[in-house]
Order: C-alpha cells, then structure tokens, then sequence
C-alpha cells in the first residue's frame, strides 16, 4: 500500500480521491478506447466527405457561367432566410465542419500515438505494426498539407487576405474569386497536388471507414475497394479541372 505524503513532491493521491473510468459518463468511457476513437474518427469523416462531395459539386457551376455559381454562393448565404438571419444557417454548417475537423484529427492523433507505443512481439504481429504505422505517417502527411491546403483556400478565396486580393478578388463573387486566384499558375499547382493528396487521403480513409465502424467482411471488401477507388478518382480529377481550366484560360 503506497503511503500518502501530504505537502510533498511525489506525493501519491489517495486511490479513494482519484478518478476513473468507471466514474466518467459512457460517451467519454467509450471514445476513450481504441474503438471509440475510430468510431469518432469513422462518424466525422463520413461528414466531412459528405462535405467535400457536394462542394465540389456546388463549384462545378463554374463551368455554367459566373452567374450560375455566384448565384449558388448567394442561395448558401440565404439558407433558411428570413427564418434565421441571412448567413447565420451557413455559419451553424462551417462551425459544424470545423466541429468536425477537430474530432477527425484529435482521434488520429491519438491513434497514432497508441499505434507507435505498440510493441510487436513476433513476426506476424510486427509486419501488421509496420504496415500500420506507413499508412498512419501517409495519412498524417496528406492530412496535415491538405489542412494546410484549407486555410490557404479560405484566406485567398473567402476572406480576401491572400494573393487574390490583388487579382480581381470581389466579396461575395465566387466566379471571379476563383479565377483571380487560379489563374496564377504557382497557387494552381498548389490546388492540383494538395486535391491529389486529398484523393490518397480519402482513399485510405473510405477503406478504413467501413472496418472501424464493424462492416468488415470478405464478402464486402472488394464493394469496399471500389468505393474507396471511386470516391479517391472522383474527388481526384472532380477538383483539379477547375484550378487546370481557370490557368489555361477555358475559364475566365
């Protein structure tokens, strides 16, 4: 039995005093395993590709005219207007996305933590550990510059504080905005590799998704490879025709 010496560095807490798991609520019991942490990291991705599908799909108006796409970005800041004020809808669904990033790469940073403090102890058991550790350092990477990629984006595009600024940029003009920004070809290159490494990204993680919330069958992983194949393509060559043919002109 530890003896408790009060006033002193290296002091143990009394075992009656200190806190448990068993005394958390469930929620936080359960992302606090290994499970639940995928789960959490499972749930927001399927948000946050729900997320990336439909805005690339909202951008491909661009190819439709500058009035097709600003008046989708005017529709977005007019969501469930006069009900709540003008924007505040679209601002609950970005705090929600942001919500959303902040789980995603909380629980992979905790992940990935476990998974370097794992301990292989045979041959089998260490091929796994390697070959989960590389897939976490790739996602880590192409997660991080993706990220990156992100503030980049808003900054130049949204709020007007990047390059653009200079270039054409217009509040509340998503046409001109993303020509004024793409048309410089260093910054559209930059889109080009950050929206591949977000289709590798996406590629590990639809494959990873379905197993870490349970679905995980032979009968299912070759529907699962497609998807995570198809979804990867998709996102690939859906975001990097429009930087491609704002720098060649096509769009301007």
């Amino acid at each position: 039995m530890a003896q408790v010496v009060q006033g002193r560095p290296g002091a143990q807490e009394p075992e009656s005093q200190r806190p448990t798991r068993r005394n958390l609520p469930w929620p936080i019991r359960f992302l606090d395993t290994t499970v639940g942490m995928k789960w959490a990291m499972a749930l927001s991705g399927v948000m946050l590709i729900g997320f990336i599908v439909f805005h690339m799909i909202g951008n491909w108006k661009m190819f439709l005219g500058a009035e097709a796409i600003n008046h989708y970005g005017e529709f977005l800041r007019e969501l469930l207007y006069p009900i709540l004020p003008r924007t505040v809808f679209l601002w609950i669904m970005r705090l929600g996305l942001i919500g959303a990033f902040l789980v995603h790469i909380l629980a992979a940073y905790r992940l990935v933590v476990i998974n370097k403090r794992a301990r292989p102890v045979h041959y089998e058991s260490k091929r796994q550990f390697v070959a989960v550790n590389y897939a976490n350092r790739t996602m880590a990477v192409s997660g991080t510059i993706v990220l990156f990629y992100l503030l980049f984006h808003l900054a130049d595009l949204t709020w007007g504080v990047g390059g653009a600024a200079g270039n054409g940029w217009q509040r509340g003009m998503p046409y001109e905005n993303f020509v004024a920004s793409m048309s410089r070809p260093p910054v559209a290159i930059f889109y080009i590799v950050a929206n591949l490494l977000l289709a590798v990204h996406l590629y590990h993680g639809a494959w990873s998704m379905f197993q870490s919330l349970g679905l995980n069958s032979p009968k299912y992983n070759v529907a699962r490879r497609y998807f995570a194949i198809g979804l990867a393509v998709l996102i690939g060559v859906g975001n990097t025709i429009m930087p491609l043919a704002a720098m060649t002109g096509i769009v301007s």
